[in-house]
């Protein structure tokens, strides 16, 4: 089997796609890409569909070896660069397709500019699919590989076993994941449930991102909301986004492995076009919210989704990555003649 051979897991790597969302009401959570517009573009980059299943990597990527004739990657979303081993390796820059031949071996290092990045690969990686999709969602055990993170030792197995030389590509900037300014809300379903100055403080004060974060939330620290029904419902669905507030008044982001129903009051809900940017924070990061209407928030996807198009419109040729030992282990020189032959 063809594949990329884990030789170090990094801290735990999953393989996620564009996810499930259309089982939630069967309990299953939608799981996917935290960052879909890095997705797609990684996937853009190497020729892929927006949602071909890659590799999502937070904090620290893994080292890994080509186990088949050859494999196009794009490692898209931070500056951190592929770095190639062995005696004729070398840095390989981030946001741009690389050709890589058998037994290359190469390491992703700390991703200390954003809370997520994904590694791309032509043809995408080829597990089973589970309910449409081959996201892992580790706390049931589905999709991905086993259902679980990738660790040491594994094969990521590919739907290719080469690819074709062609003009490799790249992403010429990074703004696209840069973006700045207050993570925008739609008030509701529960905001009754929360004192108006309550309400007025989300939107005027600063809160932090929490270490208590992973793939399903993150809980804020900040001005606490003040509860005037009591912080327990009737449990009802929950989406991608929503900002579910305990008794303790701080705020909970919840993100795609997000449970499907839940009984705490939530007080808004992030608009999709920045859920992407959810994805992206990392511990100690400040955010700040800003409350916008329905009408607001599928302007904004419409807009977001013309961006992410832009951006793809305007990959460049990169510059060719020269393998040495590839073309060391070639026979390039048949014999040799003289001036006269």
């Amino acid at each position: 089997m063809s594949g990329l051979r884990v030789v170090a897991a990094g801290f735990a790597p999953t393989i996620q796609d564009l996810g499930r969302p259309h089982v939630q009401h069967l309990g299953v959570p939608p799981s996917g890409a935290l960052d879909p517009v890095a997705l797609a573009i990684a996937n853009a980059m190497v020729g892929n569909p927006p949602g071909a299943a890659a590799l999502e990597l937070r904090v620290m990527g893994p080292t890994l070896e080509v186990e088949a004739d050859s494999a196009r990657v794009a490692l898209v979303g931070t500056v951190a660069a592929l770095e190639v081993q062995g005696e004729r390796g070398g840095p390989v820059d981030s946001n741009r397709s690389v050709r890589f031949g058998r037994g290359t071996k190469f390491r992703i290092g700390g991703l200390s500019d954003t809370g997520v990045a994904y590694l791309a690969v032509e043809g995408g990686i080829d597990v089973p699919e589970i309910y449409g999709s081959r996201a892992t969602y580790t706390r049931s055990q589905i999709g991905g590989i086993e259902g679980r993170a990738v660790k040491d030792g594994d094969l990521l197995p590919l739907a290719q076993d080469s690819v074709g030389e062609r003009s490799e590509m790249k992403c010429p900037s990074l703004d696209w994941a840069r973006v700045s300014g207050p993570i925008r809300v739609v008030l509701g379903p529960q905001d009754d449930f929360f004192s108006d100055d309550s309400i007025a403080g989300l939107f005027a004060e600063t809160y932090t991102c929490t270490r208590e974060a992973d793939r399903m939330g993150i809980r804020l620290d900040g001005p606490a909301l003040t509860h005037v029904k009591g912080h327990d419902i009737v449990s009802d669905g929950i989406v991608t986004g929503a900002i579910q507030v305990p008794g303790n008044g701080m705020p909970i982001l919840l993100l795609a492995d997000h449970q499907t129903t839940g009984g705490y009051p939530k007080v808004g809900t992030v608009i999709s076009a920045d859920v992407p940017r959810l994805g992206r924070l990392r511990p100690g990061d400040e955010i700040c919210f800003e409350q916008v209407s329905v009408e607001d928030a599928q302007a904004a996807r419409a807009e977001l989704e013309a961006a992410r198009a832009k951006v793809i419109d305007r990959f460049e040729r990169a510059g060719a990555w020269l393998d040495e030992a590839a073309l060391y282990r070639e026979n390039l020189v048949s014999g040799v003649v003289g001036p006269m032959d």
